[in-house]
């Protein structure tokens, strides 16, 4: 994405490079973050220099986008000899939910009141893709498991999204759930450690924080690829912080920071970074 006189972006960390390697994975930040705010279509070239910034080779680049679209994100229309990609109605959705759930992932949370929800759910060991579906939906809504089977929340308020969850997956007949404070056998604290690997998480925090928190980019390409990276590397914490009440949590709490200085940073540098993807995409149209 560098133009003959612009100074040559900064070299990926090692963390930035290993997270290239996900080619898919960084397509699907793209999209949410510039195509879908810019009318939901974007040209095969423009996509190409984004990858090229972010260190993504054209081979994996072009199989992305063959695959997101064979999953139905995203279609194809030919404009003579060029190619533009265009977001389906599916694809629209899924990126509008996830950027709800990313960009308010931190805010605050209400007082809790004491309560938990507790989810019964068993998958035999011989279905190895339903279990891994279970666990993946479980933990993007928050979910611990402590023991074999069994799902906590302290949020009550996602039984329906649980709910949800079991009827999509076929386990709504056999799985089961209940609310209710903690008993008097062991303690919160002993279940939060068996539930949520809580020093794991502070470590990516901190990693989170050592990458961005004194990144300045420049206008242009800079602040287009810093901004993909910034949503990229935040969008993996839904799975890894279930957002704790404060109660449950250890003092000053890392997360708490980080959640910060990711709506400081990305709200410091959205203005310039949809205007340079504009400019971006303007170039390629022309």
């Amino acid at each position: 994405m560098e133009h003959p006189g612009e100074p040559a972006r900064p070299a990926m960390s090692r963390r930035q490079q290993v997270g290239a390697a996900s080619a898919r994975s960084l397509l699907m930040t793209l999209l949410g973050e510039y195509v879908l705010p810019h009318g939901g279509a974007a040209w095969t070239s423009t996509l190409l220099r984004a990858f090229e910034g972010l260190g993504v080779e054209e081979k994996s680049a072009r199989q992305a986008l063959a695959r997101t679209a064979a999953d139905g994100w995203i279609a194809s229309e030919r404009a003579g000899r060029r190619v533009r990609w265009v977001l389906t109605a599916p694809g629209r959705r899924l990126l509008t939910e996830g950027a709800e759930r990313i960009y308010s992932f931190g805010a605050p949370s209400p007082p809790w009141d004491g309560r938990w929800l507790v989810v019964m759910a068993t998958v035999p060991e011989t279905q190895r893709k339903l279990r891994h579906q279970l666990r993946t939906k479980l933990t993007w809504a928050g979910f611990g498991s402590p023991a074999p089977g069994m799902w906590i929340s302290p949020h009550p308020a996602r039984a329906p999204e649980a709910e949800e969850i079991m009827r999509e997956l076929g386990l709504d007949a056999s799985a089961f759930s209940f609310c209710g404070a903690f008993g008097d056998i062991g303690s919160q604290r002993g279940m939060v450690d068996q539930a949520w690997d809580l020093a794991e998480t502070a470590a990516q925090y901190e990693a989170f924080l050592d990458e961005f928190a004194g990144l300045r980019p420049r206008p242009g390409a800079e602040v287009v690829l810093a901004q993909v990276r910034l949503v990229h590397e935040w969008r993996r914490f839904p799975f890894l912080d279930p957002r704790l009440p404060a109660e449950l949590l250890p003092a000053r709490w890392i997360g708490d920071r980080a959640a910060k200085v990711f709506a400081k940073l990305h709200g410091d540098w959205q203005a310039q970074a949809q205007a340079s993807w504009g400019a971006l995409a303007d170039d390629a149209a022309a």
